[in-house]
C-alpha cells in the first residue's frame, strides 16, 4: 500500500477536520443558500421520482391492461394534472395523502371542471396509485376513501331515424368528399361505432357477403357487429372517389380517406358533423358520439334486449347501456302525452 503525504506534513486525519471545518462554517455563514440548494435538492428528487413512476405506469397500462393510444394521452393528462398539484409542495407521489387528494378534487372544481370530467380524472387517479401499490411504491392506497361528485342525471342527445335521413339528404353529392361524407354518417348510426373505431376500420375488418364488421373496440377487445345493406352501398358508392386518390404508402387499408390519401382523424369527422347538421338544420348539439347514441336509442325503442345492445356498442358494463333506457321511457312518456285521448282531452279543456 502506498501512503502520499500532503506538502505541508499533514496528516489526512488533519485535512479531513480542517475541510470539515470549513463546510461548517460556510454552512453557518450562508444558512439560507443551503436550505435554498437543499430545497432544490428535494424538489428535483420529487420530480425525478414522479417521472419514474409516471413512466412505469403508463408502461403497465399500455402492456398489462392493453389500453388503446387515446386511453393512455387521457390516463396521462390526468396525472399530470395531479403532478402539476403536487409540484409547489415538492411533494413526491408516494407521499400523497387522502387529504392532497381531497384538496386536489376541490382544487378541480374551483378551475371550473364540471363534475363527469371531475370523475374522469380521479379514475385515472385511482388507477394510478392502484399501480403503485402492486409495484411496491406505497403500502395503502391514499384514494380509498376518495370520493367522487355528486352527478346529475345526464341523458345524452340523439337523432330519430328521420333527423339522420335530413343529415344525410343535406349532403352536396357534387363535391368530391360528398358519398364518403354520407357513408360516414350512415355506418355511425347503422353499426354504433365509436369515433376512433370509424376512423380506424380497414378493409380487412369489413366481410361484405357476411354483412358484419370486426371491430377492435377498447382495451383491444375484439366484437362483431352486423352492418346494414343501405351502409354498404354508401361505402359502394364513395368508391370511385376513393380509387381516384393517391393513397399514401401505409394507408391503403383504411376505409375512410382524405383528399390527401391519409385516413381521417376524430377531429375531422367531428368538424364535419357539425357543419353538416348547421346545413340540413338541425339544432341539436352533435357529435359522432350522437350517432352512437342514436344506434342504441334505435335498437331499443325496436324492441332490442338490453344485452344485445351492450355487445354491440361493446360496453363492458350493462350499467353503461341502462342509460337508454331512460331514453326510451323519455320517448315513451312524450308519445302517450301527445297521442293519449286523455291528455288530448286535458289540452282542449
Amino acid at each position: 500500500m502506498f501512503f502520499f503525504l500532503f506538502p505541508n506534513e499533514r496528516t489526512f486525519d488533519e485535512v479531513k477536520g480542517t475541510a470539515f471545518h470549513t463546510i461548517m462554517k460556510r454552512k453557518t455563514l450562508f444558512p439560507s443558500f443551503l436550505r435554498i440548494k437543499s430545497r432544490n435538492f428535494a424538489h428535483a428528487m420529487a420530480d425525478t421520482t414522479n417521472e419514474k413512476i409516471l413512466r412505469g405506469f403508463i408502461r403497465y397500462l399500455k402492456l398489462e391492461r392493453s389500453m388503446s393510444g387515446n386511453t393512455l394521452d387521457a390516463y396521462s393528462r390526468d396525472v399530470e394534472k395531479l403532478l402539476a398539484f403536487l409540484k409547489p409542495q415538492d411533494k413526491a407521489l408516494c407521499d400523497v395523502t387522502l387529504d392532497d387528494l381531497q384538496e386536489f378534487s376541490a382544487g378541480l372544481h374551483d378551475i371550473g371542471i364540471g363534475p363527469r370530467s371531475q370523475c374522469r380524472i380521479l379514475s385515472g387517479v385511482r388507477a394510478l396509485f392502484r399501480f403503485m401499490v402492486l409495484d411496491g411504491y406505497v403500502e395503502q392506497d391514499p384514494t380509498e376513501l376518495l370520493e367522487n361528485p355528486v352527478l346529475g342525471e345526464h341523458l345524452p342527445e340523439f337523432l330519430t331515424p328521420a333527423e339522420v335521413d335530413t343529415l344525410e339528404d343535406s349532403i352536396d353529392l357534387s363535391v368530391p368528399e360528398g358519398h364518403r361524407n354520407r357513408a360516414i354518417i350512415e355506418v355511425l348510426f347503422s353499426c354504433g361505432l365509436r369515433v376512433s373505431e370509424l376512423v380506424s376500420l380497414k378493409w380487412s375488418q369489413l366481410f361484405e357477403e357476411e354483412r358484419y364488421l370486426r371491430i377492435t373496440g377498447k382495451g383491444s377487445k375484439e366484437r362483431l357487429v352486423p352492418i346494414s345493406d343501405r351502409a354498404l352501398k354508401e361505402i359502394a358508392n364513395y368508391l370511385p372517389w376513393r380509387n381516384s386518390l393517391k393513397i399514401k404508402p401505409g394507408e391503403e387499408d383504411f376505409v375512410f380517406l382524405n383528399r390527401r390519401g391519409a385516413h381521417l382523424t376524430r377531429t375531422m369527422i367531428l368538424i364535419m358533423l357539425k357543419r353538416q347538421a348547421e346545413e340540413a338544420g338541425i339544432t341539436k348539439t352533435i357529435s359522432p358520439h350522437t350517432l352512437r347514441h342514436s344506434f342504441a336509442t334505435a335498437l331499443l325503442e325496436g324492441g332490442a334486449d338490453l344485452r344485445v345492445i351492450q355487445a354491440l356498442l361493446g360496453h363492458e358494463s350493462i350499467g353503461t347501456t341502462e342509460i337508454y333506457t331512460h331514453i326510451s321511457m323519455q320517448t315513451l312518456r312524450r308519445e302517450v302525452l301527445e297521442h293519449h285521448p286523455r291528455n288530448k282531452q286535458r289540452g282542449t279543456d
